[in-house]
């Protein structure tokens, strides 16, 4: 995931000690309260007639960010701790705080999907995650039917505790399998082994059939075009009906960025990176997997819905430490803000703003404890600033930039015609084969998909340029 906690990059997924996970015997008391939950939920609920009602400034998904981890990777540079003696009670306590604090605040009528992410959430007690929905529940309409997901580590202790998570309420689980290599594992610093990736597949399958991914990295040093192949033929006997494929990156910092520059280890070149990306869409294209997003692969309409709301520009609300989030705030008297002046936010409340919350779990949490919510930066967000965004992830999926969300945006009732058609940059991308654009909508092409990263930003500067025209 990206550093604004959007859909995930190359998250790292580790342990705590054995010790930090036996429950008190009260900790899973959730398990005997599942009518009330369903109560609650009821109390909120919307028809479908309703829902298809709601405008997009109504309906938001919800990122709940877990910081800690046991260790940390060789190739992690994610916001997330290292801490064996977490306060559990004080991290839910300001979970659920935080939660109901940024509802209120953006005044949103639904909650289309929750994401846990982090950080190792499955290093989270189960009733920490349930109380979180539950707040979810109790505050917004959030469906049966809405996608809960969490990240999860696939080891032993982590495939232990699958079903307490499921009763917690989680309905699809993400696994960081990362690699079906033992050697590669150890480079990458994971906590877990094949055999035990293989027997959590299997384990999660039996639990959320058709509603589990999992993660693999490719890149990785001294991998060849041969190993990949047969690692994904590997990964396909065992699957599920979602995978995420990730190019490893080298980021300053980390451990394994060190080991590089120290000629411990040897990174495969962009060219062979490259094959392996276009051997492993063909592959799994021939699998019946359709490759809905530039790393997302699904079969079987398993796409992930959360994921799709952030490629789609819509709402979303960020609780935890680092949680990134794009709202328009409404509730004002509510936000918790005792030193910013009702007046100065009125001015802002037809725009949307990207928020920041504190990054460190301490001063977060004191921050929660004290004033309902860690918000650490607010900057509104200009017309351009949203398209740009929508630009920058929109392109990244097979449908593209639909013209009807583009117009929702675009309050200016500038349409994707007119800003991009007239552009030299465009006409030349259109008759190269790389873009497509018609009254539909804006997309790249499978040919444009290898070269996205070349693209983006000549079409960054088309919209910049048309903006500075106005």
């Amino acid at each position: 995931m990206t550093c604004i906690f959007l859909p995930r990059c190359l998250r790292a997924w580790n342990l705590f000690s054995p010790q930090t996970l036996v429950p008190t015997p009260t900790s899973f008391s959730f398990l005997h309260h599942s009518s009330k939950n369903t109560a609650t939920r009821r109390q909120h609920q919307l028809s479908q007639f309703e829902v298809k009602q709601l405008p997009w400034q109504q309906e938001a998904t919800l990122y709940v960010h877990w910081p800690f981890c046991q260790r940390r990777c060789t190739y992690c540079n994610f916001n997330k701790y290292i801490d064996r003696n977490t306060d559990h009670e004080r991290m839910r306590n300001c979970l659920v705080t935080e939660t109901a604090t940024l509802l209120k605040l953006s005044g949103v009528k639904r909650i289309k999907s929750i994401f846990f992410g982090g950080g190792t959430p499955s290093l989270a007690l189960p009733s920490t995650l349930h109380d979180v929905i539950d707040t979810v529940a109790g505050l917004t309409a959030l469906g049966d039917d809405a996608e809960v997901t969490m990240e999860a580590n696939p080891t032993s202790i982590e495939t232990s505790k699958m079903k307490d998570f499921k009763s917690a309420g989680i309905n699809r689980i993400s696994l960081g399998v990362q690699a079906l290599n033992d050697a590669d594992l150890r480079v990458l610093g994971r906590d877990h082994a094949t055999d035990e990736s293989i027997q959590c597949i299997k384990e999660a399958i039996q639990l959320f059939p058709g509603h589990v991914s999992a993660d693999l990295i490719f890149g990785r040093p001294g991998q060849t075009q041969l190993s990949w192949q047969q690692e994904l033929r590997n990964m396909l006997e065992i699957c599920d009906n979602h995978l995420s494929l990730y190019q490893l990156t080298l980021e300053r910092g980390t451990a394994l960025f060190k080991m590089n520059e120290q000629g411990k280890v040897s990174m495969p070149d962009a060219d062979l990176m490259a094959e392996m990306y276009e051997g492993a869409v063909d592959m799994l294209h021939d699998a019946g997997f359709v490759r809905y997003e530039v790393s997302n692969f699904a079969r079987n309409g398993a796409e992930s819905k959360h994921n799709k709301s952030y490629w789609n520009g819509d709402q979303y609300i960020g609780v935890g430490p680092g949680a990134h989030g794009r709202f328009i705030p409404k509730n004002i008297d509510e936000s918790g803000y005792p030193d910013v002046k009702t007046q100065e936010l009125n001015c802002l409340r037809p725009q949307r703003e990207a928020r920041i919350q504190t990054l460190e779990p301490n001063p977060w949490m004191w921050e929660v404890e004290h004033r309902g919510h860690g918000t650490r930066k607010r900057t509104p967000q200009s017309q351009e600033d949203i398209l740009l965004e929508l630009l920058m992830s929109g392109l990244r999926t097979q449908q593209g930039i639909l013209e009807s969300r583009w117009k929702e945006f675009a309050i200016r009732s500038s349409t994707l015609e007119d800003v991009f058609k007239e552009s030299d940059v465009v006409k030349t991308l259109i008759k190269e084969g790389l873009l497509d654009m018609d009254n539909i909508g804006m997309r790249v092409s499978k040919r444009g998909t290898s070269v996205l990263d070349s693209i983006l930003p000549e079409l960054m500067n088309v919209l910049s340029s048309y903006y500075k025209q106005q």
